[in-house]
């Protein structure tokens, strides 16, 4: 490879490469991580599409370019993931936020507009990179948010990407396992929400190699039924939950009928309602919590 590549035949080259290398997308990854090596948009990139590169910038694409034919999740590679229109950073210390869990902030956004209580609290159990707490926080500006994470080093790129949104003053994160960091303070949340690990332990050797070899083990292990979590936090979320609050979680595709039983064994729920992704897959379960008055009424 010569120093005086243009950009058409180090796009022609990476392509091979990472075809090669058996990636799905191989001109688009080519594409993206070439913007990124140079610096330019989507515009600058193809009205400079025969120029030269540098040396300095070649040498830069390639070496992302490689880190790519490697499996290393794009997102990882730029620290750079949309997600809600905004842009969030991500590492390997979080789990690279999915297209599909804008539902869940969606559904979020309905129900705290219905609740005519303010300033709402709300509580984002397993934050990571903090960008359903973002986007909520961005959404209704006069709730406050609570981020939990176990993992200090996810609450590291949470606190940047609440910073980066302007909204670091309505966002406070607190690092423990679930609920247990919140224990002494026994605070009441009008909306309770969480992403949860739901890939069945079996089945995290079946996971592309994106996933299973780069994104934190931790945010994906659901255990052996992959219901762990939300068995944990169903059970124990009741003393955080305010009357009539809102219980929302984002599910894998076939476990809506599973964690609707949970709910229901539970007791001091509302029937269960789910929501559909745009592919027509269970997405969300949402419940809210029965009034105390109702709660005696057998």
């Amino acid at each position: 490879r010569s120093a005086r590549q243009t950009v058409r035949m180090a796009m022609s080259a990476a392509c091979r490469f990472l075809s090669a290398a058996g990636i799905e997308s191989p001109r688009l990854d080519a594409e993206l991580l070439l913007r990124h090596a140079l610096d330019i948009s989507q515009v600058e990139f193809y009205l400079h599409f025969d120029d030269t590169i540098g040396p300095e910038h070649e040498r830069r694409f390639w070496r992302l370019i490689r880190m790519r034919a490697r499996r290393e999740p794009l997102a990882y590679i730029t620290e750079h993931k949309e997600f809600w229109s905004l842009d969030f950073k991500v590492t390997p210390d979080v789990l690279i936020p999915r297209p599909e869990t804008e539902l869940l902030v969606e559904a979020v956004v309905e129900r705290a507009q219905r609740m005519l209580r303010s300033p709402l609290k709300i509580l984002d159990i397993g934050t990571g990179s903090g960008a359903i707490a973002v986007c909520l926080a961005k959404e209704l500006r006069e709730a406050q948010i609570t981020g939990v994470d176990i993992s200090s080093a996810a609450l590291r790129v949470a606190r940047e990407n609440a910073e980066r949104h302007g909204v670091a003053d309505q966002i406070r994160f607190v690092e423990g396992d679930l609920l247990a960091p919140l224990a002494e303070e026994r605070e009441n949340f009008d909306l309770i929400v969480a992403n949860p690990p739901y890939v069945c332990s079996g089945d995290l050797a079946e996971l592309a190699p994106e996933i299973r070899q780069w994104e934190p083990i931790t945010a994906l292990d659901g255990g052996a039924d992959g219901l762990d979590i939300y068995r944990r936090v169903v059970n124990e979320c009741g003393g955080y939950l305010a009357s009539e609050g809102h219980l929302l979680f984002e599910i894998g595709e076939y476990m809506a009928e599973a964690v609707g039983q949970l709910i229901e064994g539970a007791g001091g729920f509302e029937a269960a309602t789910l929501l559909q992704d745009y592919a027509g897959k269970d997405r969300v379960i949402a419940t809210q919590k029965r009034s105390r008055a109702r709660s005696y009424v057998k």
